[in-house]
């Protein structure tokens, strides 16, 4: 190619990418709340999410469609019917007071990856595709209405159960409910189901952390979904009087205690590679500056990639906050509220995702472990995952001011392009990675 030609190219690159970014910002103003972008699982601001994501899917010659748990819907058809199927996907709601990128990014993405598709069937991609692409905007993945997250690709997989269904949220309004208010019809939930010609599924996400800016790259792939472990700890001692009581043995403090251990689990996870463990929040219950604590009740949230490694640390904090309770002359005692197994992403797919990155950027691809939550983990129970991060500028997400650079949306678009070059080319893969579906996702299509 010409100089001229890799001119206009490049130009044309960064314009598809601010294209992104645009349509990301135009979706950030579908809110619940003026002023702020909060929009929660099937609220009315998702009719227009709906609108502006179904015209972009059906201007790239996709069929679109909305199934019974709000997840909109595109599919671009193979070059042949009957043919294998990728998903491409991510979430549409937020927490509240959110950013414009988390999840919506992913979706956006996925558009335009089909647009490229269906605009450019040559050079990049061929002359049509051997698999069709169905890119699925996610209905619920922060767990903010119904304090259950992943509604959306539970409902995918077929594993939106019953009781699930009847939970409710602040005003007494059922999952149920919200279907129906939504127009949808909740009988209609297993048409939800993914469907059984779908072999792997692509999920584009900003990293919601630091550590690509803190090493200067634009792309990072997972390797796995971090395992996490939440529980709660509460020390017991004896309230007394601040002043009358003391240092030494006769003091109680369930607070100190609490204290002590907090340096141990810091100090532990930072001598343990690839551990993150947090004490997020405490209480102490009755307090007074007067007063010596009684009780304190501590958060703990510990994550990592290695199940094994995850839960002998989650052993290692108890054993100590019964070991610094014995020595204060305080009670340790805990309940544990999430035992979540990591999730791997598939081998060969992140594989493929590493020499897409390295071949699009002209950088080695960063493999990196995710330590947040993410649709994959739920849907690689049933079809094989990867996963590719952005950087987040400032490593903030969950926030007004996230962000993504042009620079990065670009490259991130041009891996799935070379990504889906590379599927393309390797009809054995696709075949390998369709033979490693899950009994289970068989089972269900039985």
């Amino acid at each position: 190619m010409s100089e001229s030609g890799k001119q206009t190219a490049n130009i044309a690159a960064t314009e598809r990418a601010e294209q992104i970014i645009a349509r990301c910002r135009e979706l950030a103003f579908c809110t619940e709340v003026a002023g702020e972008t909060t929009r929660t699982f099937l609220a009315p601001s998702m009719h227009r999410v709906h609108a502006l994501l179904g015209g972009w899917m059906r201007a790239a010659g996709m069929q679109v469609r909305v199934d019974a748990v709000g997840n909109i819907r595109g599919v671009l058809p193979a070059a042949a019917s009957g043919a294998p199927r990728l998903l491409i996907g991510s979430h549409l709601d937020t927490v509240a007071n959110a950013g414009a990128f988390d999840g919506v990014l992913g979706v956006v993405i996925g558009v335009a990856l089909a647009e490229e598709i269906a605009g450019q069937s040559s050079a990049s991609t061929g002359p049509g595709m051997p698999f069709a692409i169905e890119v699925i905007g996610f209905s619920e993945e922060e767990g903010v209405r119904f304090a259950k997250p992943f509604l959306g690709s539970l409902a995918l997989i077929g594993e939106l159960d019953a009781e699930t269904l009847t939970r409710t949220d602040a005003d007494g309004t059922s999952v149920v409910d919200a279907i129906r208010s939504f127009g949808l019809d909740p009988a209609a939930l297993p048409a939800a189901v993914v469907d059984q010609s779908a072999f792997a599924y692509l999920e584009f996400h900003i990293e919601q952390g630091p550590v690509l800016e803190s090493e200067g790259l634009a792309l990072g792939v997972a390797d796995a979904i971090a395992g996490q472990t939440r529980m709660q700890v509460t020390f017991t001692g004896h309230a007394n009087h601040a002043g009358t009581t003391p240092m030494g043995p006769l003091r109680h403090d369930a607070l100190a205690a609490t204290a002590e251990w907090i340096v141990e689990v810091e100090r532990h996870a930072g001598a343990t590679p690839g551990l993150v463990a947090t004490v997020g929040k405490i209480e102490v219950p009755s307090a007074a500056g007067n007063v010596i604590p009684g009780a304190c009740i501590a958060t703990l949230d510990v994550r990592h990639a290695q199940d094994a490694v995850r839960q002998a640390a989650a052993k290692h904090y108890l054993d100590c906050a019964n070991r610094t309770a014995t020595s204060r002359g305080v009670t340790a005692a805990h309940s544990a509220s999430l035992d979540q197994a990591a999730v791997p992403m598939d081998p060969a797919l992140t594989s493929l995702l590493v020499d897409a990155v390295a071949c699009a950027t002209n950088q080695p691809a960063r493999v990196i472990t995710s330590g947040a939550g993410h649709d994959a983990m739920i849907v690689a129970r049933r079809v094989p995952a990867a996963m590719l991060f952005l950087r987040s500028p400032g490593g903030l997400s969950h926030h007004p001011g996230e962000t993504v650079l042009t620079g990065d949306v670009e490259a991130a678009l041009a891996t799935g392009v070379e990504f889906l070059r590379r599927l393309r080319d390797d009809r054995a893969m696709i075949e390998r990675i369709a033979a490693r579906t899950s009994p289970r996702k068989r089972d269900l299509h039985a």
